[in-house]
This record gives C-alpha cells, sequence and structure tokens, in this order.
C-alpha cells in the first residue's frame, strides 16, 4: 500500500515497511472545527490505552462545545475521558420502618443497569418480613435467614446467588443496622459482644459443615476471647489499616499517577493497588511509575477484574512479576475455581498470592475455593453475599484454612460497611490486622461515613451498620424522581 505524503507523490514503501510505523511516531490528532475535539478525543484514547502506550497530544480548540450533548471537558491541560453522564454507581435502597423509634436502613450495590431488577427482587422478598415481630427475628436469626433464603419459589430464580441474593443482603443489611440502633452499638460492637454460642447461631451452616461446623466455630471463637480487649483498644486507639486503589485506575496520565501516589503517601497510605489487564505495556509502565513512587518497601497489588484466560494470566503476571505485587486479583471467571487454582500454583513460587472474592455468589463457593487452593486472599463483600450472617461463615470458615479476609470495597457504601466486618474479625477471628480496600468516593451520602486516618479506617462509633443515607441524597437521586434525575431528563441528557 502506497503512503502519500501531502506533496502527493508516492513513498518507496509499503505501509508494513514504512519508517514511521518502525520508529513509532506520535499520533497527534487535529481538532478544532465543529465537533472534531469530540471525535479525535476516542481515537487518541485508544491509541494510548491499546496501540503505543505512550500519550501523545491532541489538539484543543474551545469553540462550538456547547452544541454537543457530551461535550469534550479539559482540565487542567489534560482532554477529561468521556464517559455516559448517566449515572452508573447505584444501590437498592431500603428503610425497615417499626412500630418503634428505630429504622433498618441496608443497601445492597449495583453499577447501574439492572438496579430496578433487584428492586423488584427486593419487593418480592419483602412478603416474608413485613409484619414480622423483631423479637422472633432476632431470637433466632441463623432460622430465620435460612427462611428468607429458601422460599420454595424464589429459589428457583437463585437459589442464593445473583439478583435474588443482592435482594436479600440488602434485607439483611438492614436487619442488622436496625438490630445494632436497638442496642445502642456500632454493628462491629454488636458482633464483638456476643457470646460465641449466640453468634453462632445467627449462620447457617447449610452445605459447609463438610468444612466446618457450628462446634468448631465456637471452639475457635473461645479460643480467641483471649486478647479480645487488648485487641479493641488497639483498634480503637490505631485503627485498621487500607489500602488505596485512587491512584491505579486505568487511563491516568503519568503524571496523575506519579501525584496521587504521592499524595496517598502523604495521607499515610503503605498499600497501594493498580488495575491491569488492558495492554502489558502499558501495565508494565504504570507499574515502573508507581514502584518509583512508593519504593519497594511499600506494598503493591493488582486488578485484572477477570480480564484474563488462565493461561494468559499466568503468562502476564509472570511479566508482571518484577514490580513484587502481593496479589493479582479476579484474574479470570470468578466462577472458575480451578482455574484460579492453576493460576495460584503457577504464580505463588513468584511470591504472588491469589485475590478473589468480590464477585463469589455465596458460601458454598468460597468454601470451594478455599477447599480448593484456589485464592490466598479472601475478599467478603457486604452485598455480594447474603449480608452480615453469611459473610460471618465466610470469616470464619477462611479462619481455620488460615486465609486472610481482605474485603472488597468502594462502590457506594461497601467501605461503610466492611469495616465492621474486618474489626470484628481481628478481635474475634483472626486476632490479625489485615487490609482494607479504600476508594474516596460516596461517602459524603452518608450520615455516619467513614473517616481515614494515616491510612487506617478509624472505629466507627455511633449505632448501626453506617448504612444509613442522608434524607437530601435519598430526595435528590432517588430514580426516577429524584430532583437530580429530574434535571437530567429535563435537559435531554437522559430519555428514559
Amino acid at each position: 500500500m502506497a503512503v502519500r505524503t501531502h506533496a502527493s507523490y508516492s513513498l518507496p514503501f509499503t505501509l508494513s515497511e514504512s519508517p514511521f510505523v518502525t520508529s513509532r511516531v506520535p499520533v497527534c490528532p487535529h481538532a478544532g472545527g465543529v465537533g472534531l475535539c469530540e471525535l479525535v478525543q476516542h481515537l487518541s484514547m485508544f491509541d494510548y490505552v491499546c496501540v503505543s502506550g505512550k500519550l501523545s497530544v491532541v489538539e484543543y480548540a474551545s469553540h462550538l462545545h456547547e452544541h454537543f450533548l457530551n461535550p469534550v471537558q479539559v482540565k487542567n491541560g489534560y482532554y477529561q475521558v468521556p464517559l455516559n453522564k448517566q449515572p452508573d454507581y447505584s444501590c437498592s435502597y431500603i428503610i425497615l420502618k417499626t412500630d418503634g423509634e428505630f429504622e433498618g436502613h441496608g443497601f445492597t450495590f449495583t453499577v447501574g443497569r439492572g438496579n430496578e431488577i433487584v428492586c423488584c427482587a427486593v419487593k418480592s422478598l419483602s412478603k416474608l418480613v413485613v409484619g414480622t415481630k423483631i423479637k422472633d427475628i432476632y431470637k433466632d436469626f441463623g432460622m430465620f435467614w435460612r427462611q428468607l433464603t429458601s422460599d420454595d419459589q424464589m429459589r428457583w430464580i437463585g437459589p442464593e446467588k445473583g439478583v435474588i441474593h443482592l435482594a436479600t443482603a440488602a434485607i439483611v443489611n438492614a436487619l442488622w443496622d436496625l438490630w445494632a440502633k436497638i442496642e445502642g452499638k456500632p454493628l462491629w460492637k454488636l458482633l464483638v459482644d456476643m457470646d460465641p454460642q449466640q453468634l453462632v447461631s445467627v449462620i447457617d451452616f447449610r452445605y459447609i459443615k463438610d468444612v466446618l461446623t457450628p462446634e468448631e466455630a465456637v471452639e475457635l471463637l473461645q479460643k480467641m476471647k483471649k486478647g479480645k480487649e487488648e485487641r479493641e483498644s488497639h483498634l480503637l486507639k490505631e485503627g485498621y489499616p487500607a489500602y488505596t486503589t485512587s491512584c491505579g485506575w486505568l487511563g491516568y496520565p503519568d503524571d496523575k499517577i506519579r501525584q496521587l501516589c504521592r499524595e496517598a503517601l502523604a495521607e499515610g497510605f503503605t498499600q497501594f493497588k493498580a488495575k491491569v489487564g488492558s495492554n502489558l505495556e502499558d501495565d508494565k509502565r504504570r507499574c515502573q511509575i508507581i514502584r518509583e513512587q512508593i519504593g519497594f518497601n511499600n506494598v503493591l497489588m493488582v486488578d485484572a477484574n477477570q480480564k484474563w484466560e488462565v493461561q494468559e494470566a499466568i503468562d502476564w503476571m509472570k511479566e508482571l512479576a518484577e514490580y513484587k505485587p502481593l496479589w493479582i486479583e479476579e484474574p479470570t471467571s470468578p466462577d472458575d475455581i480451578a482455574g484460579h487454582a492453576l493460576i495460584g500454583q503457577n504464580l505463588r513460587p513468584l511470591k504472588i498470592g491469589i485475590a478473589t472474592g468480590e464477585q463469589c455468589q455465596n458460601r458454598i463457593m468460597f468454601k470451594q475455593f478455599l477447599q480448593g487452593k484456589a485464592m490466598d486472599f479472601c475478599q467478603i463483600d457486604s452485598c455480594r453475599l447474603g449480608g452480615v450472617n453469611e459473610n460471618l461463615a465466610v470469616i470464619l470458615m477462611a479462619a481455620k484454612f488460615k486465609i486472610p479476609v481482605c474485603p472488597h470495597a468502594g462502590g457506594v457504601g461497601l467501605c461503610e460497611l466492611v469495616q465492621h466486618l474486618s474489626m470484628f474479625d481481628y478481635i474475634c477471628v483472626s486476632g490479625k490486622l489485615r487490609v482494607i480496600e479504600y476508594v474516596n468516593h460516596l461517602h459524603e451520602h452518608f450520615l455516619d461515613p467513614v473517616q481515614i486516618r494515616n491510612g487506617c479506617y478509624q472505629v466507627p462509633l455511633e449505632p448501626g451498620y453506617s448504612s444509613e443515607m442522608k434524607a437530601s441524597s435519598l430526595e435528590e437521586f432517588e430514580y426516577p424522581n429524584g430532583s437530580e434525575w429530574q434535571k437530567l431528563s429535563a435537559d435531554g441528557t437522559i430519555t428514559s
């Protein structure tokens, strides 16, 4: 294929032989005009992520953007990544009202479309909850949880997985918030103050007794009574370690990665996570930048968000081994237990562990991951499993297998919830401080948002599960009638 210059004569080489290709001439698009900026930004971003791995430059002219529904956004001399203006991060939020003074607030996290399906499932399950006496629920919470997950017809669209289990989580989380408020304690303290028999009674051991019986769970908790007060005191004084994902998102310019790493170090963070999996050379460059900023005395993790086939994950991570990541998170399908096990067998000699669990459907799946040596770090999710009860089962199983629990967080309110579970784990189960993911967004919508100091979660002290949102946020963002949604509809940003 001949290539022509602006002088309109043929150059004596084909495209495959072009020195422009072999010398990697940067692509710096022309823009301006009517909508050219809006279009070429996509091409340059594709080039950076998938082809060259290098940030070049895109022309910018500040005119006529006002005529586009999704105009370019330029900040600090950079095109901002164009995203769909329709909100993504969502939750199915419920309020349990009683005939007394207390309410229970709970939710489950989604990422937008499909949230309405979870809400429908919540309404269907609500028939099993509304009208029930509170004392009847809490006197045998384990049995109530089983009844909630065992409706003959509802189980057909599960069982204990998918949309119906997300809905279960919303209801169960609200019930725990209510119980903690009635007792006047934050959830972690409610759990810590239970005697082992009472705590174990809230767990449904169905399908997991082959690895953990109620008697074994009680014995484990009894053994960990020693030192409980000291661990609680330490937690109140020092907090619980967090790691930050904020510096490692795909698509950040190199200078922004450096800046965010420096800011996180100044805030006391010592553990950092980067997203990987789209472009190997890009991953290497970004990991190198992060290591240059944080050194090798601090911890780096990487997260592929299920991008790879099994062998691809092994090969890719061998290429990243020089950056000494503590773990690779979600390297392949979250349901592929054998695949995770094989990846682990190949990467553990390189001192790279396997972290997974944020999309693990239930305690039975976790049981098999643990049995199959398919995870080195157990990433429970407060809203993926069936609420606190099922998370307690997984925490106890992980302790038996000596696998650290390092919860997934971020999203809408996940940080607020999982901090309670990790603090209980430290005081009553493992006796060890692990690490909780932290992402700095959307906390402003909660009455009792997480507090981070010196890279650590500070212990929540308000009664409840830290799950209650501000009334103003509910008024503004409830779909589709909230005031913010009405504005988006009125200005044509959304049409339905």
